[in-house]
């Protein structure tokens, strides 16, 4: 496994010696994981950052983002099952957990063009642009589909931080061509629906690294079972990885 492929390994960002800047606060984002099983074995949708883009250029993840004001206002067409969001509620509030939820489903439809939700449900009450253009389709956006498998805060010593929780979404409530780019903001290039064990071996960031271990876990037993599994949450202490379980 090379550097970049590690879990543990972050490239520096300073000289040695300087003076380390004044830790930048994270941003609340979130992010899908879409799995398909209709194959040989499971896959999950990925895509490769632009070379330009100052976070993560170059790196292959899964679609997501920070969360945004029309997020906290969208009212989807189901909310989160109560399993998902009493785990959730640990830190934060219902109302932020169901943004963070809207915006996972909302970066989805922004950047590979696809939507995740109920198709013939009463449409979504909005002004804003992106949630008209989504339910413009026929398809309401529904949380009670999405599982929540993790989350994690990116260094204090990188320029850009993320409070990041990741959800998990099976690919039969995905509406929508992949193919069909037009509503996509560009932001992920060369998508593709990939093997679990061939989408480890890409150029990854350690995090999406250890959430594709948590997928596959998850993918190995019952989805009953599944509920039971820690909600685990990685942070930093220095350069130091840590994790706790919820």
């Amino acid at each position: 496994m090379s550097q970049l492929q590690r879990p543990d390994y972050y490239p520096p960002v300073r000289p040695e010696g300087q003076k380390a800047p004044r830790p930048v606060r994270p941003r609340s984002a979130a992010t899908l994981i879409i799995v398909r099983r209709d194959r040989a074995g499971p896959e999950v949708l990925m895509g490769r950052r632009s070379a330009s883009h100052s976070f993560l250029p170059g790196k292959f993840v899964f679609p997501g983002g920070r969360v945004d004001r029309e997020d906290l206002y969208a009212r989807p067409h189901t909310d989160l099952r109560q399993e998902v969001a009493a785990r959730l509620a640990a830190t934060c509030t219902p109302n932020q957990a169901r943004a963070l939820a809207m915006a996972a489903i909302r970066e989805t439809f922004e950047e590979t063009g696809l939507l995740i939700g109920s198709k013939g449900a009463p449409p979504m009450q909005t002004r804003t642009k992106v949630w008209t253009d989504f339910c413009s389709y026929g398809v309401t956006p529904s949380l009670a589909i999405l599982d929540y498998i993790g989350r994690a805060i990116t260094p204090s010593f990188q320029p850009k931080r993320f409070d990041a929780r990741f959800f998990m979404v099976e690919a039969e409530h995905i509406h929508g061509d992949l193919h069909d780019m037009t509503n996509a903001s560009g932001e992920l290039l060369e998508i593709h629906w990939l093997p679990v064990t061939e989408a480890k071996k890409l150029e990854l960031q350690g995090i999406t690294l250890l959430m594709l271990d948590e997928v596959q876990k998850r993918l190995e037993m019952s989805p009953a079972k599944a509920l039971d599994l820690p909600i685990p949450f990685y942070y930093f202490r220095g350069k130091k990885r840590r994790r706790e379980d919820h």
